[in-house]
C-alpha cells in the first residue's frame, strides 16, 4: 500500500509513542527517516523482556519497520547543516523530546517554519508544549497514575492496578498518525502546514472517554474502582469476568436473566434485570458461586447454547493460535536485519482486503546514512570525512527487502 508515497518524514524519535506513531505512516508508503544520534536511540538499549534478537531490543522491533536510519551528532554544527538540509525537502517534521529540547538545537517549530513554510510540524510529549506540568518527565506508567486509569483498572479490594500493556502510549501513537494525515489532507486544500500536539496526559483521558463522560454528567460516584467482578464502575451485572474451574470467562452484555436461566442459579439468588446496576454487586457474586464449579467447556456449551455474549479470557498461547487471528494475519514473520527471523504485530488496517507489505524490517543504526547523504549533495569523501570527525555514523549497506521472505501468520 502506498497511500503515503511520496511524502517525507523527518522522525526525531524515541521511547514507544513517538516511533509506533511514524510507523504508521511508513507502513503506508511514507519515506521515513529516522534520525537518531551516532550512539542510538533508546529503543535501540532498552526493550521488553529483557530480550534481544539479532542484537535488537523487542522495542527496537516494534515500532521502526519500513525507516531508513540516519545516524547524525545534532550538537555538531555540521549535523545541524545536514538536518536542516534534509528539511528543505521534508513534508512532515515529528519529535517527540521534552518541550524545549530541539528549541535549544535551532529546530523548533518557528526556527524550521523558516526552512519550510509549509511544514507539519508534530510534536509528542508527556504533557503538551506548556503548563504547570511542562518540564516533567512523561512516560506510560506515570500517566496511568496520573490520568486515573490505574485506578479504574483496579478493584475496590486490591486498589489500583495498572494496565498489563503501555495502552497510552499506542492510543498516542494512533492519535499522533492521525493528527499527521488530518495536517495532511488540510496542506493540500489550504496550501498551509500546521504545529501539531500530542501529549501523554491528553491521550490518556481520551482513552477513557466513555469513562470520564460517565462521570462528568449527573450524579458523581464515590469509588470508579471495579466493583468485584463488574469489569468497571459505570457498568452493571453480568459485565465481567468470572472464575471457572480451570480459568476464567469473560460475560458481555446480556440480561441478567437470560445469564442465570443458563447457568441455573437458584431463583431465591436472582436480582432483577431492572435492578442489575444498583445491585451489580449481589447479582455478580451469584454468578461467580455458579461458574466456580463449573469447567471452562461446561460453562461456554451452555453460555453459547444461550445465544449470551462471551469469550474465555486466553493466555498469549491461546491467543496466538486462535483461528480467527490466524485468519486476520494479526502477526508477520520475515528476515531480521541481524540476520535471525523475526515476527512483528502486523499493521492493524487492511486495504481492499489486505495489509500493507513491510518493505523494510527494523534497521541497523545508520544503515542508509550514507545514501540518505547522497540524496542531498554530500559525494562519497565528503561522508568519510564527516565519519572521522563523528558527526554522522554509517551502517552497512541497506538490508534487502523483506519481500517474498515475509510470512503471515
Amino acid at each position: 500500500m502506498e497511500h503515503l508515497k511520496g511524502i517525507k518524514v523527518l522522525s526525531f524519535n524515541h521511547f514507544f509513542m513517538g516511533p509506533v506513531g511514524v510507523q504508521f505512516l511508513a507502513d503506508l508508503g511514507a519515506d521515513v527517516i529516522a534520525v537518531e544520534s551516532p550512539e542510538g536511540a533508546f529503543q535501540r538499549k532498552w526493550g521488553g523482556a529483557n530480550k534481544r534478537l539479532g542484537g535488537q531490543t523487542m522495542l527496537m522491533l516494534a515500532g521502526n519497520r519500513n525507516k531508513r536510519s540516519l545516524a547524525v551528532d545534532l550538537k555538531h554544527p555540521d549535523g545541524l547543516a545536514i538536518v536542516k538540509k534534509l528539511l528543505a525537502t521534508t513534508d512532515v517534521m515529528t519529535e517527540n523530546f521534552r518541550p524545549g529540547v530541539l528549541d535549544r538545537r535551532g529546530l523548533g517549530y518557528d526556527s524550521v517554519r523558516a526552512i519550510k513554510a509549509d511544514i507539519i510540524y508534530a510534536a509528542a510529549s508527556g504533557f503538551g508544549p506548556d503548563g504547570p506540568y511542562v518540564n516533567r518527565p512523561g512516560q506510560d506508567l506515570i500517566i496511568q497514575a496520573m490520568s486515573g486509569l490505574t485506578e479504574i483498572t483496579g478493584t475496590r479490594k486490591q486498589g489500583p492496578r495498572a494496565v498489563g500493556v503501555s495502552a497510552i502510549d499506542h492510543h498516542g501513537a494512533s492519535l499522533l498518525a492521525g493528527g499527521i494525515m488530518a495536517a495532511l489532507i488540510g496542506r493540500m486544500r489550504t496550501g498551509e502546514g500546521c504545529r501539531i500536539d500530542v501529549s501523554l496526559l491528553a491521550s490518556a483521558i481520551d482513552l477513557q472517554l466513555e469513562s470520564f463522560t460517565s462521570y462528568l454528567n449527573g450524579s458523581t460516584p464515590d469509588d470508579v474502582r471495579q466493583p468485584d467482578t463488574v469489569a468497571g464502575w459505570y457498568y452493571g451485572a453480568p459485565y465481567g469476568v468470572y472464575a471457572v474451574r480451570d480459568g476464567h470467562v469473560a460475560i458481555s452484555l446480556s440480561p441478567l436473566s437470560q445469564v442465570y436461566a443458563a447457568i441455573e442459579v437458584p431463583q431465591a439468588e436472582r436480582v432483577p434485570d431492572a435492578e442489575n446496576f444498583t445491585r451489580r454487586e449481589e447479582a455478580g457474586a451469584a454468578i461467580e458461586r455458579r461458574l466456580a464449579v463449573m469447567t471452562m467447556a461446561e460453562a461456554t456449551a451452555v453460555l453459547e447454547k444461550a445465544g449470551i455474549w462471551h469469550s474465555r479470557c486466553n493466555s498469549y498461547a491461546e491467543v496466538v493460535a486462535d483461528p480467527q487471528v490466524r485468519h486476520m494475519g494479526a502477526f508477520t514473520s520475515l528476515p531480521g536485519a541481524g540476520g535471525a527471523d523475526i515476527t512483528l504485530v502486523n499493521h492493524p488496517i487492511r486495504y481492499d482486503g489486505k495489509p500493507p507489505a513491510i518493505r523494510m524490517a527494523p534497521q541497523p543504526l545508520g544503515a542508509q546514512t550514507a545514501s540518505i547523504l547522497e540524496e542531498i549533495g554530500y559525494g562519497p569523501g565528503d561522508i568519510s570525512a564527516l565519519e572521522q570527525r563523528g558527526v554522522v555514523r554509517t551502517g552497512g549497506p541497506m538490508e534487502a527487502e523483506a519481500g517474498s521472505g515475509e510470512t503471515t501468520l
